[in-house]
């Protein structure tokens, strides 16, 4: 947006913020202040909003960002905006007063308008829709649930989430499936490369192909329907990793040829953290098991049947509502492109930087928010050390199979300032580190939610 623009823009925020302060005396500045810019947004271009620093300033002042570091780690979970924090806050005191009642009786009535809300964003049949905790436990009934016998072929890639991987080789174990890896080559912006390393894997004997929708590690965008297609052509059931992709950039979950999908709503939803949602086509629900036993016929055609986890955080259930409100606010395409540009800004400041390797594509088809540096000679793990003891900045080291280097993950709330920290830019830090000596500090932790599972030798899942 040129000078011209950005003055114009202003000056409209500034007579909206006048003309709306009476009627609005009753709500937190914060919120009053982004009213006004986003009516002074309409009409503007997305791609020309993404770079618009003024009006992603109110969007953050939605959020309780912590000033004392710059979080740039929120691929693993990130943060709620206020509205999403104060309605679990509410729903929870709810809970407290009487929890048998508000719980099953008042919280709990509110899951079908809820369902048919998340069917709306994911573009499905609210039938299709069933809501629990994480992507893992979305993706792990349909793994579980499926009648999968000794010798059938399941493809899935090594550059998958861990607890999937992890879960095929229990089934492999326990069943007798026979497991078929594949070695992508990442990052690509070869359609036909990333297609064929699955098709090629496909046998007479392949029932199910596990996609991930966008690569955890790297940020790299999987030609997810273009496979699912080969897939179907060949009679085979298609399950998608959608932990990363969903509410990060628009798409709707038929349009991949799914029949299976999950998703962690915690992530770019902006839902609070233990929330997750479930997709299985209609025609497929009624063969597969759920997680946990039902009542009655595991076997019955009811989405609901997944939904039978005992007592659960109703309190965080509900507050999805208002997550879905803001995404709503916000809208895709505003957010999409806001998310690419942050990504492709620190990334176009450092690619000629000597020795530094960028693992992610610029490119919107191939990434969106999340990418992925290097530095030759160095290890992931010194790199993160770095960014953090030196500016502060939370990032992750990663080290899984043949993916090397630190991710960088920010987020609608990010502003450019916290991505170049006043006039020492990216670049600069990481002409710093090249010539900087220290010792990694190695960090293990033994958490295994499905947001951040058991992590060593430097690395972290989410």
């Amino acid at each position: 947006m040129g000078k011209n623009d950005r003055r114009r823009f202003l000056q409209r925020a500034g007579a909206f913020s006048a003309t709306a302060f009476l009627a609005s005396l009753a709500k937190p500045a914060w919120a009053r202040n982004l009213e006004s810019a986003l009516r002074n947004a309409e009409g503007v271009p997305a791609d020309e909003l993404a770079t618009e620093d003024d009006f992603w300033y109110y969007i953050q002042q939605a959020f309780t960002v912590s000033p004392g570091l710059i979080n740039l780690n929120n691929g693993g979970v990130s943060p709620a905006p206020k509205t999403v924090q104060e309605a679990m806050k509410r729903y929870y005191d709810y809970s407290n007063e009487a929890p048998s009642y508000y719980m099953w009786r008042i919280l709990d009535q509110g899951r079908e308008p809820l369902r048919k809300n998340l069917a709306k964003l994911a573009g499905c049949d609210a039938e299709e829709i069933a809501i629990n905790r994480n992507s893992s436990e979305g993706l792990e009934t349909v793994i579980f649930g499926l009648q999968l016998k000794a010798g059938d072929e399941v493809v899935a890639s090594k550059q998958d989430y861990p607890n999937m991987v992890n879960a095929y080789k229990q089934r492999e174990l326990r069943d007798g499936i026979k497991m078929v890896w594949i070695n992508l080559e990442l990052p690509s912006e070869d359609e036909n490369y990333l297609v064929q390393q699955y098709v090629k894997a496909f046998t007479s004997k392949t029932k199910l192909v596990h996609i991930t929708h966008i690569i955890n590690w790297n940020g790299q965008i999987l030609p997810a329907k273009k496979i699912a297609q080969e897939a179907h052509k060949r009679g085979i059931e298609v399950i998608v990793d959608g932990a990363h992709s969903f509410a990060q950039f628009d798409f709707t979950v038929p349009g991949l040829d799914a029949d299976y999908f999950a998703a962690s709503l915690h992530k770019w939803l902006y839902a609070p953290i233990g929330s997750g949602m479930l997709y299985v086509k209609k025609e497929k629900i009624k063969n597969l098991y759920p997680l946990f036993a039902t009542n009655d016929n595991p076997l019955k055609d009811d989405i609901r049947k997944f939904e039978h986890l005992g007592t659960r955080p109703f309190f965080i259930e509900q507050a999805i509502g208002k997550a879905l409100e803001f995404h709503e606010m916000i809208g895709n395409e505003r957010k999409e492109n806001r998310l690419l540009y942050l990504k492709n800004y620190w990334m176009e400041k450092v690619k000629d930087v000597a020795k530094v390797k960028l693992n992610t594509s610029l490119h919107p088809k191939w990434g969106c928010a999340i990418g992925n540096v290097a530095i030759e000679g160095r290890k992931p793990s010194e790199l993160d050390a770095f960014l953090f003891d030196k500016y502060k900045i939370h990032s992750v080291a990663i080290e899984w199979e043949n993916i090397h280097g630190v991710r960088i993950t920010p987020n609608v709330y990010t502003t450019i300032d916290s991505v170049s920290t006043g006039n020492k830019t990216v670049r600069g830090k990481l002409r710093n580190y090249s010539s900087h000596t220290f010792t990694c500090r190695h960090v293990t932790s033994t958490n295994q939610s499905q947001d951040q599972p058991a992590a060593s030798h430097c690395y972290q899942h989410d």
